[in-house]
């Protein structure tokens, strides 16, 4: 185990050396931010003190060779728009993000497994087919027309709960956490939902094939023949069984979340990284964008680490596999 993490962390490396170019390059001859950062009456010799501030006048294997020896400092330069640390900014955005993330990805395993092996289990039920047909509406719909309909009638027509921003918080250590509060709560609630119905629909059908597949097995048979009830069933044998699958597609799903949350973030105005990602590529504020990007690369490289992990723990094969390799 120790020799695969080891190796692991070492592919992390070239992955992060290998993406921390791409994406210096592909930001790097895209537009001028001096244009958004100048006003309209600045003058050649304004724009040109502007560019040698931040270093934009230097040739990019130059301005390349800046950043890296800067990134290896954890230091991403400093916004071209506020002035304030590139990472600062994220950092400081990325707990509305996480708590956002952790809620949907929550919300949809606490509905999505039950109703997934309730699926796998009958396949023929009434209550199946509502459930596989409501899976494939969650899938369906898109993020922004669900999250506008949810505020047209949660938030417009009945009042129930706020459409925008992230509410009260409370301090815990570095962190500022909504979830603490009931004002918090309410308005996560509607951003948490837009996400989890489509991640709740993937789970479902996840779990639904994983407890077909699972349901012919000998250790499944054996349970029954010795008269085990289908609780102790489902508990002991059936759902650590199919774990596997569904860990690999909510780790995924997980990252995924955090990383791409900008429409649910931008209809919602939560404060969280995404937004920050979409008003930067805008403004063309390249210190954020890039270190927002080497930080997400380096987020789900060590979640695909962590979810191999618990491969391991949730199947003992796949040690003895990774031993042999």
């Amino acid at each position: 185990m120790s020799a695969f993490i080891i190796r692991r962390l070492l592919q992390a490396v070239l992955v992060m050396a290998v993406m921390s170019g791409l994406v210096f390059v592909g930001l790097y001859v895209v537009g001028d931010p001096v244009s958004m950062m100048a006003s309209a009456e600045a003058t050649e010799q304004d724009r040109a003190e502007i560019r040698a501030s931040f270093g934009l006048d230097k040739p990019l294997w130059q301005q390349y060779g800046i950043f890296m020896s800067h990134a290896l400092r954890l230091d991403f330069g400093k916004s071209f728009l506020t002035g304030q640390s590139a990472m600062g900014l994220i950092l400081e955005r990325m707990p509305a993000t996480l708590e956002l993330a952790l809620v949907s990805m929550g919300l949809s395993v606490l509905v999505g497994i039950p109703l997934g092996i309730w699926a796998g289990l009958r396949p023929q039920a009434l209550s199946t087919r509502g459930i596989m047909a409501g899976s494939v509406l969650g899938f369906s719909l898109p993020n922004f027309w669900v999250g506008l309909m949810l505020i047209m009638v949660f938030a417009v027509q009945l009042g129930w709960l706020p459409a925008s921003g992230r509410g009260a918080t409370v301090h815990l250590g570095p962190l500022d956490l909504s979830v603490l509060t009931l004002d918090g709560w309410s308005r996560l609630l509607l951003p948490a939902v837009t996400i989890a119905l489509a991640k709740t629909a993937l789970i479902i059908r996840v779990t639904r094939a994983a407890t077909r597949e699972a349901l012919p097995m000998d250790y499944i048979k054996f349970a029954r023949a010795k008269g085990l009830g289908w609780g102790r069933i489902l508990r002991v044998h059936l759902l650590k069984n199919i774990m596997v699958p569904i860990v690999t597609v909510g780790g995924l799903e997980f990252g995924q979340v955090v990383a791409f949350a900008v429409v649910t973030e931008t209809i919602f105005a939560w404060p969280g990284m995404g937004k920050l990602l979409l008003d930067s590529i805008i403004t063309l504020d390249r210190p954020v964008v890039v270190a927002y990007l080497i930080l997400i690369v380096f987020f789900l490289v060590m979640l695909n680490l962590v979810v191999d992990v618990l491969y391991s723990v949730l199947d003992p094969r796949v040690r003895l596999q990774g031993a042999k390799a």
